[in-house]
């Protein structure tokens, strides 16, 4: 028998999520098992991690992967599938002209997986014709920057967050999209109480619990709100003139537009729908801090007018000077890993590699010259909204997809579906087998997921950082730039597609960055290009530009030097209300965005059990008045109607909402929630110059879903759920979760039930009332509980936590037999209650029957007695909740 392993191997890698860009240290112990936890030497986290991050290990296995290369269905070879690929591209590209094809590529990628793709398709095939959902999250940003100072520059760092004075959240909820910097933010409030936090958001979310101030804004007027802050600066004599003089052109402009548009204090808090006297707080607060930091995620960007937005903000750190300073500057916080690790190697539309511009003749023939292309893109491509409206209308002939799930994630996604239907070829490289993409394909390759990938990511402060592989290549997978490489050989371009390691790709883009450059653009990493194999293996993280002025990387820009280009630009911003606008017949806003343990379309995340818990199902949620109106309850199913789509949702009811507004997440899929897709709402529309979609102001009416029956389903092992109007499914720890409810009841429920579970050989026990509409009934093998099924004709059903904790049980004691199916455990303490703390499970009855015991005041005592809140720290505003809705007096640790 071979020896038995028990050494233990740590690699150093970067976390998948958000765009923090932590590190993690990933270690395989000599049992085969996987083990997580910050990198303590990583700059953007010093060893922090999310409740995501923390549950990496639970997300490696190989269950429900695509291991092998699929043509129409069938399995097939490497060969085979390359081949196929490339012939149905040249011939798309032969017979229509290479604007026929397109890449759909994302934020998922490495860097180096990005280059090929971007090199490929506009070098090679001559098409611009290569998107990003990256599109959908920072784009906006992406163009305020080149607006404001010529090129896709982040002026500051996560440093300048613990150096501020004043820290201003716009449309961001920081504590649950970038954790680690919320906590951060909150260390760095500890240390200095005199640090301020104003939190700007239509809704209060768990990070208006740091803030000072909370300023609920009506949605999309951000711009009145900053142009009014930019005009107050002038009236008090705020702007720094000399700054303006030498470093910013349009300033003129600006300040008699924002004069204009937001003529007074009075007036702007109308418009905004905001106290003045919070108004003036706000404003006055920005005009006495010179530290001050801004920072942005999606409830900016993601608008029709979130380029203005972002300019907005960047025009009053501009106006005052505050910008590349420390503890000063306007910081966008990206929504995934390498979001702008894309970025900088063209991986927009509208984008050419390193910086350079698509519409400058002469970066086009520098990157031409330097690839030794054949042909490049012209002209400016498709944008991710557009690219598939051109797929429905059949100009795009053959599309691949790489890393992303445009059917869930893009807005109106009815017709997303609609049109890859039509596509004559469809590609879809991905790492899991069953999601909504799957029917659309027509030739699957299987890629490398994290752990296998190797290659580069860039953070939200210009940070690149290795993503290093710990696990070996399963299956047939492949790395994405292997893939998109052999395809190109096989297209004709094999001279220009050599590379057999990613540091090769690494070394050319960094050498691409310094080309012809000059100085002229900031993004140069050329101080990276002589790395060879082994140093690249051992880089460690450094922000750009890394040249040969600056070889240990650059923490902040445009403090003391001229941009590239000249000037920095101020922007003239006439405010603009949303698109799409309400109406009597759809009278609320829909706002979409993340929930704290989830991640995209769960395509990972839903493999954790402990993420799944805290919240387990999509939801709405509204304000009390608005739900009074409507005749809503919490816990009850609404339908979300919009003029695009609809969609099924639990509501909740909090005064955190904004009236006439509505948050739902954007997770749910239909392989995790039938009718639970939220872009199946959302309008179209975009940006005009960013081309991001409006996702945070969809015009929604909502009503009471009249179903017949409700119920849920607790079992050991997966089940084909029958066809009904609601499905949720909740992977939990040795067990599987459905919550269902429809229209039409079946005949008889212990049939249905019996065929459905399909289990004949074990114990049935059941209970009936046919009067009241309830059925519940389990299953039992040698005294284990197997599965229970609990019916009713309104969704007043009994708690599911306990009846989760069952199906742990080796054997159930006779107390928790005989009260099964009444559905109420027979000691209070067997149940838990809701998830609050993902990290060590720890529920909301456990921790109310704590607080109550021991006397617990603070989130300090409960991390103390319980371990809640000691890890990520992302449920200490929920903790805080808590003892505010049980009248405890928090005490300060």
């Amino acid at each position: 028998m071979p020896a038995t392993m028990t050494s233990s191997v740590t690699t150093r890698t970067t976390c998948p999520y958000c765009g923090v860009g932590c590190g993690v240290l990933a270690t395989r112990t000599g049992e085969g098992s996987i083990k997580i936890k910050g990198d303590p030497q990583h700059p953007a986290n010093f060893g922090r991690l999310c409740s995501k991050g923390a549950a990496l290990a639970d997300t490696v296995g190989l269950e429900g992967r695509l291991l092998h290369p699929e043509i129409r269905g069938v399995r097939s070879s490497w060969d085979q599938a390359l081949e196929e690929v490339a012939l149905r591209f040249r011939e798309a590209v032969e017979q229509s002209g290479p604007d026929s094809v397109a890449f759909y590529v994302s934020g998922q990628l490495l860097t180096e997986d990005y280059y090929v793709a971007n090199k490929l398709m506009k070098g090679f095939i001559g098409s611009a014709n290569i998107d990003t959902n990256s599109r959908l999250c920072m784009s906006s940003s992406v163009a305020g920057h080149k607006r404001a100072f010529g090129e896709d520059i982040v002026p500051g760092c996560y440093d300048d967050l613990e150096l501020a004075d004043l820290i201003v959240l716009v449309g961001s909820n920081t504590a649950w999209c970038h954790p680690v910097l919320y906590q951060r933010i909150v260390h760095a409030k500890k240390q200095r109480p005199t640090l301020r936090i104003v939190n700007i958001d239509p809704r209060r979310t768990a990070t208006s619990d740091l803030a000072d101030l909370h300023l609920s804004l009506r949605p999309g007027t951000d711009v009145t709100l900053f142009n009014g802050l930019l005009d107050y600066l002038r009236r008090h004599d705020r702007l720094d003139l000399a700054f303006l003089d030498a470093q910013v052109e349009g300033f003129g402009e600006a300040l008699a537009m924002a004069r204009q548009s937001s003529p007074s204090l009075p007036a702007v808090a109308a418009a905004c729908g905001l106290a003045e006297a919070d108004l003036a707080t706000f404003y006055r607060w920005f005009a006495e801090t010179d530290k001050t930091v801004t920072a942005w995620s999606q409830g900016v960007n993601q608008s029709s007018s979130g380029t203005d937005k972002v300019n907005a903000v960047i025009n009053v750190h501009l106006a005052t000077g505050r910008i590349g300073k420390p503890g000063a500057g306007p910081l966008s916080l990206t929504g995934q890993p390498n979001a702008m690790g894309g970025r900088e190697v063209g991986g927009l539309a509208n984008q050419l590699a390193a910086h350079m511009d698509l519409e400058d003749p002469q970066h086009r023939q520098a990157v031409q010259a330097f690839w030794q292309a054949p042909v490049l893109a012209a002209k400016p491509g498709l944008k991710a909204v557009e690219l598939f409206q051109a797929v429905a209308t059949g100009k795009i002939k053959a599309l691949w997809i790489m890393a992303t799930n445009p059917v869930v994630s893009l807005p109106d996604a009815r017709a997303v579906r609609r049109a890859l239907a039509t596509c004559p070829f469809v590609v879809v490289s991905d790492c899991e087998d069953g999601t909504d993409l799957k029917s659309f394909a027509h030739v699957r390759l299987p890629a490398l997921a994290w752990g296998e990938k190797d290659g580069t990511v860039t953070n939200s402060e210009r940070r690149i950082s290795r993503q290093r592989a710990f696990l070996a290549p399963p299956g047939e997978a492949r790395a994405d730039w292997w893939a998109m490489t052999e395809v190109a050989r096989r297209m004709g371009f094999a001279e220009a597609f050599t590379y057999t390691h990613p540091g090769e790709i690494f070394a050319e883009h960094a050498s691409l960055s310094g080309w012809r450059n000059g100085g002229t653009r900031l993004f140069d990493i050329s101080g990276l290009a002589p790395l060879d194999v082994s140093r690249y293996e051992a880089l460690e993280p450094v922000q750009w530009p890394v040249h040969a002025a600056c070889t240990e990387g650059t923490p902040r820009l445009l403090a003391s030097t001229p941009l590239p280009r000249g000037k920095a630009r101020m922007l003239p911003l006439d405010p603009r209300p949303p698109a799409n606008g309400i109406d009597d017949a759809y009278p609320l806003v829909l706002n979409s965005g993340r929930i704290r343990d989830q991640w995209h379309t769960m395509t990972r995340t839903a493999r954790s059990p402990r993420l799944n818990q805290h919240i387990s199902e999509p939801y709405a949620e509204l304000h009390p008045e608005d739900a009074a109106r409507q005749g809503l309850r919490s816990g009850m199913l609404v339908r979300l109607s919009s003029p695009w789509g609809e969609a099924l949702a639990r509501a909740r009811i909090s005064d955190d909402q904004r009236p006439g507004s509505v948050f739902m997440p954007m997770h749910w899929s239909e392989q995790f929630a039938r009718q639970g897709l939220v872009n199946a709402l959302v309008n179209p529309v975009t940006d005009p110059l960013s081309g991001e979609p409006e996702s945070k102001h969809t015009p929604v009416r909502l009503a009471a879903c009249d179903l017949t029956w409700h119920a849920f389903l607790i079992t050991r092992r997966p089940k084909v759920i029958p066809a009904c109007d609601y499905c949720a499914t909740i992977r939990g720890d040795g067990y599987w979760h459905y919550e269902l409810a429809g229209q039409d009841a079946p005949a008889n429920w212990q049939a249905w039930a019996q065929d459905l579970l399909d289990e004949p050989d074990g114990e049935w026990i059941d209970y009936m009332d046919r009067s009241a509409g309830r059925y519940r009934c389990a299953l039992l093998r040698q005294g284990r509980l197997e599965a229970c099924l609990f019916v009713s004709r309104s969704e007043d059903l009994p708690p599911r936590d306990w009846l989760t904790g069952l199906i742990a049980q080796s054997a159930l004691t006779p107390a928790s037999r005989m009260s099964l199916l009444s559905g109420r455990p027979a000691n209070s303490s067997d149940d838990p209650g809701r998830t609050i703390c993902a990290c060590f499970g720890v529920g909301l009855n456990t921790l109310t029957r704590a607080i109550a015991s021991q006397g617990l005041r603070s989130p300090e005592q409960i991390g103390q007695a319980l371990r809640a809140g000691t890890n990520c720290g992302s449920c200490v505003p929920e903790l805080k909740r808590i003892l505010a809705d049980l009248a405890v007096p928090e005490v300060q640790a």
